[in-house]
């Protein structure tokens, strides 16, 4: 249990507002679920989290919850040095954690260890994370070690400068057998969790060439933009929906989604392309489906 008393600087601020700045280390979602279990007090009595701060205010938060120590994994490592650390992540496996109670291991839990933190930064579930792959997406992940590294290589995303390749498995053979799917995406309102091709969307542009063609087609793919579950919506709005995709698709043993190349420029300003070996379960599908 946690206690602080309000000074007049706090005064008039947002109750969630202000425990953000207190709690750096967690996500606003993870203080949210605070607020739900009714773990965050004002003066003993249940708090909201838009209520306005007064001076002499006594807040008191349970935070046994956030407590929770992620298991460990291991995850294969293809590279590191002092600025980063690029690791081939498997199915299955998250990205950085959703922001809920849980002490399940991530890509990022696995890579606090090796993380060169500076006297000022502040370590939490997503330190490092500079970009991301769906759970049940595999490959190629880069990860920042420390903050200057960290925005180095969010400017590289943010500005298009990283090249990225993927290759899945669809359903059936798309036609023509190489082209740019330009499509914007939006947020579906029916599935607040799903992502939908939309007149009204953020840009999104996905090159594809078919690469094999046997009981299964299998894609290279390089997105030009990086919208959340572009390659996935993309794919589906074709009608060639990736197997094993239990969102745009059908369900099969995995996501046959594999990101095998990531091509930027290091911190240390070398331009290098990391890769990720296709799974073997990819070329097996393709003559056995």
């Amino acid at each position: 249990m946690k206690s602080f008393i309000i000074s007049e600087e706090h005064a008039g601020k947002r109750l969630d507002v202000y425990l953000t700045e207190q709690f750096p280390e967690n996500t606003r979602a993870s203080l949210q679920k605070l607020f739900e279990l009714g773990n965050i007090k004002i003066r003993d009595n249940q708090a909201k989290p838009g209520v306005k701060l007064r001076e002499g205010d006594v807040v008191s938060v349970d935070d046994a919850p956030l407590q929770l120590t992620p298991k460990e994994i291991n995850l294969p490592i293809l590279y590191e040095d002092d600025d980063v650390l690029v690791v081939d992540k498997p199915t299955g496996v998250l990205s950085h954690a959703k922001g809920g109670f849980s002490d399940e291991g991530t890509v990022a839990s696995f890579c606090q260890k090796y993380y060169s933190l500076g006297t000022d930064e502040v370590l939490t579930n997503r330190s490092g994370i500079v970009h991301r792959l769906d759970r049940d997406t595999s490959g190629v992940m880069v990860v920042a070690k420390h903050a200057a590294a960290q925005k180095w290589l969010q400017k590289q995303f943010a500005t298009r400068n990283v090249k990225k390749t993927y290759h899945a498995l669809v359903a059936g053979v798309p036609d023509p057998a190489e082209a740019v799917i330009d499509a914007p995406i939006a947020r579906n309102p029916k599935k607040p969790q799903s992502f939908m091709v939309k007149s009204n969307g953020k840009s999104a542009r996905t090159q594809y060439k078919v690469q094999a063609i046997g009981k299964a087609c299998l894609l290279e793919l390089r997105p030009e933009t990086g919208r959340t579950h572009q390659i996935r919506v993309h794919l589906a709005y074709i009608r060639h929906p990736i197997i094993g995709d239990r969102v745009y698709g059908k369900s099969a043993e995995r996501l046959f989604l594999h990101a095998t190349k990531l091509e930027l420029t290091l911190p240390n300003r070398a331009r290098t392309t990391f890769e990720s070996s296709l799974p073997k379960q990819f070329t097996e599908k393709v003559h056995d489906v």
